[in-house]
Formats: C-alpha cells, sequence, structure tokens
C-alpha cells in the first residue's frame, strides 16, 4: 500500500477490542517514533507506555478519552531539550511530539492496529497520576490497539476542503 492510501484508510479509533497489543508491534510503533525527525534532531520527547490494568485505570481518571484501549503511549516533551527558533525563541517542543505521534500512529495503522489523537486530557490529573516529572509537559496521548467489530470512522472522516482552498504558492 502506498502512502497516501495508508493516510486516507486510518482512522481515529473510538472503539476498540480487548485483544492485547504483542509486544513486537509496541516496540514497531515505538521504533516508528523514534525514528521520527525532530528539530536539530534533540529529541525532546518521551513516550510513556500505559499498558497494565492499574495503569488504564489511572489513565481513565484522566481523560474521557481512553476508549478503553489496552494500551496508550503519552508522548510527553521537554522545552529545556527542545530547539528554540532564534528568531522568536518558539519551541519546537509541541512539534516534535506531534511528528513522533503523527509518524507512530500511521506505524500503528500500518500493522493493523488502531489509534485516536488525543489531547482532551486533564494535565494536571495525568502528571500526578503518573508522576511526570516537571521537566516534561504531557503533548499527546495515543490509545491503541485492535478495532472492535463494530469500530468505524466518523462520517466526517473523509470530507476534506479542496486543495485550493488550503494551499498557496509563493505568496498569501
Amino acid at each position: 500500500m502506498n502512502f497516501n492510501d495508508l493516510a486516507a484508510k486510518r482512522y481515529s479509533v473510538r472503539n476498540f477490542s480487548t485483544q492485547e497489543v504483542e509486544k513486537d508491534k509496541l516496540e514497531y510503533v515505538l521504533k516508528a517514533g523514534q525514528l521520527a525527525p525532530t528539530a536539530g534532531n534533540l529529541q525532546p520527547w518521551r513516550v510513556l507506555v500505559i499498558e497494565d490494568r492499574q495503569a488504564r485505570t489511572k489513565l481513565r481518571d484522566c481523560t474521557e478519552c481512553h476508549f478503553n484501549a489496552p494500551v496508550a503511549l503519552l508522548v510527553c516533551g521537554s522545552k529545556d531539550e527542545a530547539w528554540d527558533r532564534p528568531y522568536d525563541n518558539k519551541n519546537s517542543r509541541d512539534i516534535d511530539c506531534s511528528v513522533v505521534t503523527a509518524q507512530m500512529m500511521l506505524a500503528a495503522a500500518d500493522i493493523g492496529l488502531g489509534t485516536t489523537w488525543v489531547m482532551h486530557f486533564d494535565p494536571v490529573k495525568i502528571r500526578e497520576a503518573f508522576n511526570i516529572p516537571a521537566s516534561l509537559e504531557p503533548v499527546a496521548l495515543l490509545p491503541m490497539g485492535y478495532l472492535a467489530p463494530e469500530a468505524a470512522p466518523n462520517p466526517m472522516h473523509t470530507d476534506r476542503k479542496p486543495l485550493d482552498q488550503t494551499v498557496v504558492y509563493n505568496t498569501f
């Protein structure tokens, strides 16, 4: 399957089966994150794997968007380790974490796993529940697992603006 076919096929899964994700598949997804480009190759991200029953119970207290996935990946970023653009000091932490998350999301789809990108979580609760150090900011949560038989894309999943409404050449 070519990349655009994979990107079109993947959708935000909100209904997972109870089947556990095999370690080799989890490592495949994590490796995709490791391979993601980051500003200055500083790799300011850390991934917390939330997979045992107790950790998943704690996650439910931090977000309603856990979707009972058998595993979730919490991508955190370090502002101090991320690159700062010298012109305005824009920090790359969120962008770097987003690239890592997107790459893991697509790698999961490549091997038959579903994911949903979640930003709707209580950062204070999640920080406390998982003992996240102050040096790291929780940026993205990626519930992941096998799709339940009734899983389906949101009806708006394929709605896309035409390129001429989102792309310009040379100047706005």
